[in-house]
């Protein structure tokens, strides 16, 4: 938690700060005055902490912001349905809660924050800064605009989180790590253990007869909400982006030759040169020194008469593209390899080149690039159309004119899909092809018929859709999956009988009878694994097996599922654990991840008893109607 805080600087809070430069930030702290976005009064409120009270509007805000976040991390839309299933609004609720609670606890304590050191947080913030590496005010009010925050209410807001964060430092940001529990980790992280074992397979579980009609009837009424029809819903979806629109036959040659001229590099390596050079303080001194050169003298010699060694003497290996001075690379790029150059008058003064080396580019020839530009510069081209088009869609759209309809006059592809579940199958189990497929279905899902639906933003278009059909989850009757119910009996059936099997082969293993012994019997191979890692497959054991290799105590016997259809009798042979040496790199990580554990436990702890000594009450339904839960 204490990391996230930290973090917080860097955010919603932190994005919006470094642009201002630092004496006019000082100076308009005298003006601004604070709370300019926080006067007005809520209806309601959603939760008390203490003296402080959290709006249903700060409440929507922070929930509009978090879900539209979640959007653009997963690219779908989040349903008001599947944000509360997810917790999402007592998380936000909870979120501001705790903001309170430390903010209230810093009052009391008396701590504040100077207008210096705000100003400091804000103008040292890379997120603000321009090309040059100087405070970059439209950037400032872009991203205050962005976060809908005034000046004054962004000041106020980053002076709170500044306070809280010092605060639940002084609780958690310093914190002497225990050397048992650093040893713990290594033992937990580092311990590597063997044993022998053997895998019961579901040929051993001999064979299952064919169920009975009741058998078959009593397994599937007690998993009846297995075997669920879902419900599906009929789609028709729209897609317009630039891949749609672009036009490559309109993209002339010399238009796809510049872009080719200007990527060379996307497609080979550009030619490279090696280059010496040496400076000289006058034009006249190196005009002498080129005479020199023509007259016999060699470039190592002119070096040594500068004093410049031959490290210094070593320009470096560049493409043309790398070279910083445009002269330079001009001269150097002419060269034949070994040859000096004349006098050129570079950019921090005259200088003499020589290319000891050229490394010729190797570059693909236009013509087998040449569709693939084409299609480039087209979509790119097409890109400027897009909200032109998108517009005029909306238009018709909003005269109740059919996708179907809209689809054929801008000629673009409509594609219907008759059924769909939740997870994007149909009724075959098969992936539907819908543009946007996860982002649509969810959001199909989340509407319903005869609704004028948004269009989905995507990362090069739009994508509309409309619900035409919902066919209601049912139950199923047994005629329509026994033989679905049939096989999942079987199944059930030879799992019991593995696993009964493996209890009894363990107990023979815990009295002392031989892993050979027991094998050979059951009709097993003896099999042992080394080296094994927690949470790690190994061999032929997967990561459930090993990891119920690790719970049981050495020379201890244990069986565990090893994948769908076996089963793993083991005997744990041995165990070892490193010991920890405090001085690697590694033991340092695992310092730190416990102290940031410890950190949060601390701040969680003190945060709970905080809002207990100070009291917090939540008023649901004012929660509720922030979040779209009730009107």
């Amino acid at each position: 938690m204490l990391r996230n805080m930290r973090k917080a600087g860097q955010t919603v809070v932190g994005k919006a700060i470094a642009t201002i430069f630092f004496g006019a930030l000082i100076v308009s702290f005298a003006i601004w005055g604070i709370g300019d976005i926080f006067r007005a009064t809520p209806a309601s409120t959603v939760a008390e902490v203490g003296d402080t009270t959290i709006t249903v509007n700060q409440t929507r805000n922070a929930y509009t912001n978090e879900l539209q976040r979640l959007g653009r991390q997963f690219r779908t839309v989040i349903s008001p349905e599947q944000a509360r299933a997810f917790g999402l609004d007592q998380q936000v609720v909870n979120n501001l809660v705790t903001d309170a609670v430390l903010a209230e606890k810093a009052r009391e304590m008396g701590l504040s924050v100077s207008d210096q050191l705000v100003a400091a947080s804000i103008v040292n913030n890379p997120a603000f800064k321009g090309a040059d590496g100087q405070f970059n005010r439209a950037l400032f009010e872009q991203a205050l605009r962005n976060v809908n925050l005034s000046e004054a209410g962004f000041v106020q807001e980053q002076r709170s989180a500044m306070a809280r964060l010092h605060l639940a430092e002084a609780v958690a940001g310093n914190i002497n790590v225990p050397l048992a529990a650093r040893e713990a980790l290594n033992r937990y992280s580092t311990e590597r253990r063997a044993a022998a074992y053997l895998l019961l397979t579901a040929a051993m579980a001999a064979d299952v007869p064919a169920p009975t009609a009741e058998q078959l009837q009593t397994f599937f009424n007690e998993r009846k909400s297995a075997f669920r029809a879902p419900e599906y819903r009929a789609v028709t979806a729209m897609s317009l982006d630039a891949a749609a629109l672009a036009k490559p036959d309109t993209v002339s040659e010399a238009d796809a030759r510049a872009r080719y001229e200007q990527q060379k590099a996307k497609y080979g390596s550009p030619e490279r040169r090696t280059i010496q050079q040496i400076t000289f303080p006058s034009q006249a001194e190196a005009e002498a020194a080129a005479n020199k050169l023509k007259e016999g003298a060699t470039f190592e010699s002119i070096a040594a008469e500068r004093n410049v060694s031959p490290q210094d003497l070593e320009l470096g290996t560049f493409t043309r593209a790398e070279m910083l001075d445009q002269a330079v690379a001009e001269a150097a790029f002419s060269l034949e390899q070994g040859a000096a150059s004349a006098p050129i008058a570079g950019r921090f003064g005259p200088v003499l080149l020589r290319v000891t080396q050229i490394q010729p580019e190797a570059v693909r020839p236009f013509e087998e690039v040449a569709a693939a530009l084409r299609q480039e510069v087209a979509s790119e081209r097409a890109q400027g159309q897009i909200e032109r088009i998108h517009d005029e869609i909306e238009d018709l759209r909003a005269g109740a004119k059919p996708l179907a309809d809209i689809a054929k006059e801008k000629g673009l592809t409509l594609v219907q899909v008759p059924a769909v579940d939740a997870n994007g199958l149909d009724k075959a189990g098969k992936p539907v092809n819908l543009p946007e497929t996860n982002a649509v279905v969810k959001a199909a899902f989340a509407s319903d018929i005869g609704v004028d639906n948004e269009a989905l933003r995507t990362g090069t278009g739009y994508v509309w859709y409309d619900v035409t059909g919902i066919e209601a989850s049912r139950e199923k009757n047994l005629d329509e999956v026994r033989d679905q119910v049939a096989t999942q009996w079987r199944e059930d059936q030879v799992a019991q009988r593995l696993a009964e099997k493996a209890r009894g082969l363990t107990e023979r293993l815990e009295k002392g009878e031989a892993i050979e012994a027991v094998a050979q019997e059951a009709g097993a191979t003896v099999k042992t694994a080394t080296d094994l890692a927690r949470n790690a497959a190994k061999d032929d054991l997967t990561a459930e097996a090993v990891n119920r290799i690790f719970a049981v105590p050495v020379g201890k016997a244990g069986h565990a599922s090893n994948g769908p259809d076996a089963r793993a009798v083991f005997k744990v042979t041995s165990a070892t654990v490193p010991p920890l040496v405090t001085s690697t790199q590694q033991a340092q990580n695992a310092e730190n991840q416990l102290r940031t554990g410890i950190g949060d436990d601390l701040i969680n702890q003190y945060i709970a008893q905080v809002r207990q000594d100070l009291g917090v009450t939540i008023n649901q339904q004012a929660l509720r109607q922030a979040t779209g839960g009730e009107l």
